[in-house]
């Protein structure tokens, strides 16, 4: 099992890498906004911050909706840091910037997962990662730990990597 710290708050981010358990960083937008994070300079500061504190992988999530412009700006996130793993939005043209982006051999993410079909699908792209949002589940009254039990199922049973 991997522990990745879905946060922008450098402090959490190194607290966690000091106990010696932490696999890496998930960020997005509206966390950089919490900490008071913004303008495009900023931003892509802050991510080589949070680089610089993990080993692990960093998730930076495009902001984009369109092919296109999730390539432009998953493109310029990756080249940030060897770190950085471009964080996508289960969508149609998410899914195609995952083909694409692992297609150039750049670590994806994809966000906004709500179920295990969702899950099978940017695995079969290629995503890296997936990140089901299992608290938002939780919210409805949706068991998320199930949604993880039968993610893993699939992905065991098809052979996709743990």
């Amino acid at each position: 099992m991997k522990f990745f710290i879905d946060t922008a708050n450098l402090a959490q981010i190194k607290e966690a890498h000091d106990l010696g358990v932490l696999d890496g960083v998930t960020t997005n937008p509206s966390l950089m906004a919490k900490e008071g994070i913004t303008g495009e300079e900023n931003v892509i500061n802050h991510y080589k911050a949070i680089c610089e504190i993990t080993d692990g992988d960093v998730s930076a999530e495009v902001i984009s909706t369109t092919f296109e412009e999730m390539i432009a700006e998953g493109e310029a996130l990756a080249k940030l840091h060897e770190r950085i793993v471009v964080k996508v939005p289960m969508i149609k043209d998410g899914v195609k910037a995952i083909k694409y982006f692992t297609e150039k051999g750049i670590k994806t993410n994809c966000t906004l997962i709500f179920s295990a079909g969702q899950a099978l699908l940017a695995a079969k792209a290629g995503a890296t990662y997936v990140s089901p949002f299992i608290g938002r589940l939780d919210d409805i009254s949706t068991d998320g730990l199930t949604l993880i039990e039968d993610i893993r199922t699939i992905f065991d049973n098809y052979g996709y990597p743990t």
